[in-house]
């Protein structure tokens, strides 16, 4: 068994707010297993739950200019490239964290829909280089400004202080469970 320390009741914040989403479950899982402690859940819930909804109110943006989460990373990655804003099938996968089945899917429709062009590589001839379309570049263009807007929007419920705060913490945080790589 553990030790007493362990077996509190969660923090339920200031006794006049309501108890949110996460401090609910934790007092269940308090109640229900005393002998393990829940505290991690304060955090790591938080965060999930934050992220599910963040996600949520980003791709509400996405919608309104016709893309999807995917079809929108895949874009930023062709424009971050700088021009002449194309790049190789397996470096968008690797730009955007999806597999490269996934990533052809994503080019498929965004090459249906005009906003990206694939043709072969001029430095190897097997492979393919994909490039954004005049069409796309307006299109990421004035989706990443209605983007910035949105998470400028989602932030302001910080005071400048806690998000910077917030920004230190998770930085250093991410770190430490996904190293940062070189730049090449």
């Amino acid at each position: 068994m553990q030790d007493q320390e362990h077996s509190e009741e969660p923090p339920s914040g200031p006794p006049d707010r309501p108890l949110d989403h996460v401090a609910r479950i934790q007092a269940e899982w308090a109640r229900e297993r005393p002998d393990l402690d829940v505290r991690p859940q304060a955090v790591i819930g938080r965060l999930h739950r934050l992220g599910a909804l963040l996600t949520e109110q980003l791709c509400a943006v996405y919608h309104r200019h016709g893309l999807g989460e995917g079809e929108f990373d895949v874009l930023a990655a062709l424009r971050r490239a700088g021009a002449p804003y194309e790049r190789a099938p397996g470096e968008l996968a690797a730009h955007t964290m999806v597999t490269t089945g996934a990533m052809t899917k994503r080019i498929d429709r965004l090459e249906r829909d005009g906003l990206v062009s694939r043709r072969r590589s001029a430095a190897d001839g097997r492979g393919r280089v994909v490039a954004l379309t005049p069409a796309g570049r307006d299109l990421i263009d004035q989706a990443f400004g209605a983007h910035m807007q949105n998470e400028r929007r989602l932030l302001d419920a910080l005071s400048p202080d806690e998000a910077a705060q917030l920004e230190t913490l998770l930085t250093t945080w991410l770190a430490h469970v996904e190293p940062p790589q070189p730049t090449p």
